[in-house]
C-alpha cells in the first residue's frame, strides 16, 4: 500500500516542494525515513506513532518506509510531522487519498496537537507557485501563511491533526484564514521621538541626511552625549515599508523563528542592536540550518553597533560584503545560502578608551598611543564604507533646559519623505532598476545623477588630491551630496552640497 502527501521545505530563503511518500509492506514492524532527513525529521517517527495512537487511529504493525523526495536535498526541522501522519493513515487505508492540490505543514505533539514551525511564509509562497490550492498549517502560523497568495490559495488553520483529518473527510470543514491588514504607518508610533533629543543640531542633521538617502552613520562622542538616543530614533523618520520589503523581511524573521505567533507581515522597520561580544557567525548567520544573522535580521532597517571598537576585528570585517552588495552569502561544508542584508549601519564609539579624549571639561587619562590603538580597531576599509561621521560635543546646560522644543520625528519625517519622493521619481526611469535611494546607486549611475557645478567640481578635485580619497570614497561623497541637494530641492550639486558631504568624512575623524 502506497500514498503520497505534499509538503514543503526550506533551502536558504526559498521554499521547495517535498513529496512525502509512504509505503507499508509485510515484514517485521519498522519505521524508516529516507531522503536525507536530519535528526529532527528522523525523530518524527516516534511523534507520529504516539500521535496516531492518541488520536484513536490504529498504527500499522508492519514495515513502514517513508521517502522525502527529492532525495538529494537535506530535510530539516519538524515541519514534516503532519504530512507524515497523513501519509501513514492514507497508506494504511484509514484515510482516503488527500487531494493532489493540498499541502500540509506542522509539528506534532504526542497527543496530536499541532505546534507552530519556522519558515512558513517562504514555504507558503513556494506552495502558491507550485499550484497548491489548499494549505493546512498550525493555527499560530496561519496569519503569515495567508500573506502568500490569498487569491489562488486558501490557508486552513488547525489546532490538532484530528481537525485536519475531519476536514479532509468532510466531517467538519475548516474556515480559511483571513489576511491581516498591512498598515506600516502605525509603526512610527512605536519608535521614540526625536523631540526627546536636546541640542546636537549637527548630529540631527546627519540623521536626516542618512534617512533621506539610506546612508551609513558613525557617531563619535563622550559617554552621555546622546549617541544611542539618536540611533534608536532613526526608524521613526524612515519611510514606511513597502509590501515587497515587508514580505522579504518577514521571510527572514520566519526562517529565524523570531516572528511573533499569530503575526502577519512585519510592518515596522527592524532595529537590531547586537552586543559587542557577538561573534562573526552571529552577525553573518550560519549554523547547521543556515539561520540568518543580525545582518539579515536588520534587512530594510537599522543595524546599530554600539561601542564599535569593542567588537572583534573578525566580526567587523563580516560587514564589508553586505554593506557593499546588500546581501550576504553564508558558506559551510554542508552548502551555502544567500540572504538579503540591505540595512543602514549606525555605529557609535567613544573617542578613546576612557571616553573623554578632547572633552572640554573632563581630562582624558589615555596616552596618545592608547588613543591610536583604540581607534585603529576600526579598519580603514570599513570606515571607507561609512558615508556620514559626526563628532558629538557634550550638551550644554542651557540646551537641556531650552524653552523652544526640538524638532519632532514628524517634522523631520516630512523632510525625509519629500527627498525620497524626488528620488523615487528619478529612479523610476530606465537604467535604475532596483534603486530605491541614493545610497544604492552604482558607480555608473552616480555619474549620471550627480551632476556638479564647475565650482563644486573644482572643490571635489582639490579634496580628492588633498585627502587621498579612494574611488569608493569619491562616489560616496557624491551620493551624500546628492541627498543634501534633494533635501534642498536642487538639481545640480553646488559647493554647499559638496562641502557638507565632505565634512562628514569618517576616515579623517577616526584616524589620529
Amino acid at each position: 500500500m502506497y500514498s503520497v502527501t505534499r509538503s514543503f521545505g526550506l533551502n536558504g530563503l526559498s521554499g521547495f516542494a517535498v513529496a512525502v511518500e509512504a509505503d507499508i509492506s509485510g515484514g517485521l514492524p519498522a519505521f524508516s525515513i529516507v531522503g536525507l532527513p536530519d535528526s529532527a525529521v528522523r525523530e518524527s517517527a516516534d511523534r507520529v506513532r504516539a500521535a496516531i495512537k492518541n488520536l484513536g487511529f490504529k498504527f500499522p504493525d508492519r514495515r513502514i518506509t517513508i521517502n522525502l523526495a527529492p532525495a538529494d536535498v537535506r530535510k530539516t526541522g519538524p515541519v514534516y510531522d503532519l504530512p507524515l501522519l497523513l501519509a501513514v493513515l492514507t497508506a494504511s487505508g484509514q484515510l482516503e487519498d488527500v487531494p493532489a492540490d493540498a499541502a500540509f505543514l506542522g509539528e506534532l505533539a504526542l497527543d496530536g496537537t499541532l505546534r507552530p514551525v519556522s519558515g512558513v511564509l517562504p514555504m507558503a509562497l513556494a506552495a502558491a507557485e507550485n499550484g497548491i490550492h489548499a494549505l493546512y498549517v498550525p493555527a499560530e502560523n496561519a496569519a503569515e501563511a495567508a500573506e502568500a497568495c490569498a487569491d489562488s490559495m486558501a490557508v486552513y488553520p488547525a489546532h490538532t491533526a484530528r481537525e485536519v483529518v475531519d476536514a479532509l473527510r468532510g466531517i467538519s470543514p475548516l474556515a480559511p484564514a483571513a489576511v491581516v491588514p498591512f498598515d506600516p504607518a502605525d509603526a512610527w508610533a512605536q519608535v521614540p521621538d526625536f523631540s526627546d533629543v536636546m541640542g546636537q543640531s549637527l548630529a540631527r542633521r546627519a540623521m536626516v541626511i542618512a534617512a533621506a538617502g539610506g546612508h551609513n552613520v558613525l557617531l563619535i562622542g563622550a559617554p552621555g552625549t546622546g549617541k544611542s538616543m539618536l540611533a534608536k530614533r532613526l526608524p521613526g523618520i524612515l519611510p514606511p515599508l513597502t509590501r515587497e520589503e515587508a514580505v522579504e523581511t518577514t521571510k527572514i524573521y520566519s526562517i529565524a523563528g523570531q516572528l511573533p505567533q499569530g503575526r502577519g507581515l512585519i510592518s515596522a522597520r527592524p532595529f537590531r542592536s547586537p552586543h559587542h561580544s557577538a561573534s562573526a557567525a552571529a552577525l553573518a548567520g550560519g549554523g547547521a540550518q543556515f539561520r540568518p544573522g543580525e545582518c539579515s535580521l536588520a534587512n530594510c532597517g537599522v543595524l546599530f553597533l554600539d561601542e564599535l571598537p569593542e567588537f572583534s576585528r573578525e566580526s567587523l570585517e563580516v560587514l564589508r560584503q553586505p554593506l557593499e552588495d546588500g546581501q550576504i552569502t553564508v558558506s559551510r561544508a554542508a552548502g551555502s545560502a544567500t540572504y538579503p542584508s540591505r540595512f543602514q549601519l549606525v555605529a557609535a564609539m567613544n573617542p578613546c578608551k576612557c571616553g573623554y579624549y578632547g572633552h572640554p571639561t573632563r581630562q582624558c587619562t589615555c596616552s596618545p598611543s592608547a588613543v591610536r590603538q583604540y581607534r585603529s580597531r576600526v579598519s580603514g576599509p570599513l570606515l571607507d564604507r561609512i558615508d556620514l561621521c559626526v563628532e558629538m560635543d557634550p550638551i550644554a546646560f542651557d540646551e537641556l533646559h531650552a524653552v523652544v522644543p526640538s524638532e519632532s520625528s514628524a517634522d523631520l519625517r516630512k523632510q525625509v519623505l519629500t527627498a525620497r519622493a524626488i528620488q523615487a521619481k528619478r529612479y523610476a526611469a530606465p537604467g535604475f532598476e532596483g534603486v530605491l535611494c541614493n545610497a544604492q546607486l552604482t558607480a555608473g549611475q552616480v555619474r549620471r545623477v550627480c551632476r556638479m557645478t564647475p565650482a563644486a567640481e573644482r572643490l571635489l578635485r582639490a579634496s580628492y588630491d588633498a585627502l587621498g580619497l579612494s574611488a569608493r570614497a569619491h562616489d560616496r561623497i557624491l551620493r551624500v551630496a546628492r541627498t543634501v541637494a534633494d533635501l534642498a530641492g536642487k538639481q545640480l550639486l553646488d559647493e554647499d552640497c559638496v562641502l557638507e558631504a565632505l565634512q562628514y568624512r569618517a576616515q579623517e575623524k577616526v584616524e589620529v
